[in-house]
């Protein structure tokens, strides 16, 4: 398996989350959203760095990364990468809260329509640069 099969796979199992992040909004539920716009985004930017030969770290957030690599993915289209990273780390940070809660915070209670209306947004931008940089080594 190479770099570019793995960006490839990654790029699946996000095109396929995104498709699973409609039907937690159309059914409210947007801890869900978020938690799941997270992987998204993770998957996305991970195969985008493996699609530029990049062996990415063990994190959960690689914004940083790919703001660094920024002059690489130039030549692939005109991406919002500050966006993209600012939303990843935020993601990252509601990662376990999304999905775990805690006993002062139900995540079914605490998410808000906005609040995955954000995550949709980032997950979208990742997607886009996502499709965009890895269907090129197709």
């Amino acid at each position: 398996m190479t770099n570019e099969d793995l960006a490839l796979s990654y790029l699946h199992k996000s095109i396929v989350r995104r498709k699973a992040l409609q039907i937690y909004m159309d059914g409210e539920s947007y801890s869900d959203v978020v938690r799941e716009s997270q992987e998204l985004v993770e998957l996305c930017l991970k195969g985008v760095l493996r699609r530029l030969g990049i062996d990415p770290p063990k994190l959960h957030d690689v914004g940083n990364l790919i703001l660094d690599r920024g002059e690489l993915l130039s030549s692939f289209g005109n991406f919002d990468l500050d966006f993209i990273a600012k939303e990843s780390k935020w993601l990252r940070k509601e990662r376990e809260l999304a999905m775990y809660g805690d006993l002062d915070f139900i995540p079914s209670s605490e998410y808000s329509k906005k609040d995955a209306e954000r995550a949709l947004a980032a997950a979208e931008s990742a997607l886009l640069m996502a499709k965009s940089v890895i269907k090129t080594g197709e």
